[in-house]
């Protein structure tokens, strides 16, 4: 399945974590599970498209993102059906 994973920054987001961020997002991508990545324009957040077995799974992987775990951006995952 396909998962929608919605960053989206809070009040304590860390511009440190930033690297941290990219390199776990390039290391989904050689793992096979990243589709696609990008920051929103307006810098409040962003999205990535991933590959899961199940929502628990998604969440898991997404859950384990540096700008979640600093508590740097709030972090939603969508089961996605896109076309």
């Amino acid at each position: 399945m396909k998962y929608l994973v919605m960053t989206i920054r809070t009040p304590c987001f860390q511009a440190s974590v930033v690297p941290a961020h990219k390199q776990f997002l390039a290391d989904l991508e050689q793992q096979g599970v990243l589709e696609l990545a990008g920051p929103f324009t307006d810098k409040t957040g962003g999205a990535y498209l991933i590959s899961a077995d199940s929502h628990e799974a998604a969440k898991a992987i997404a859950y384990s993102d540096p700008v979640h775990t600093t508590g740097s951006s709030t972090v939603t995952v969508y089961e996605w059906n896109a076309s």
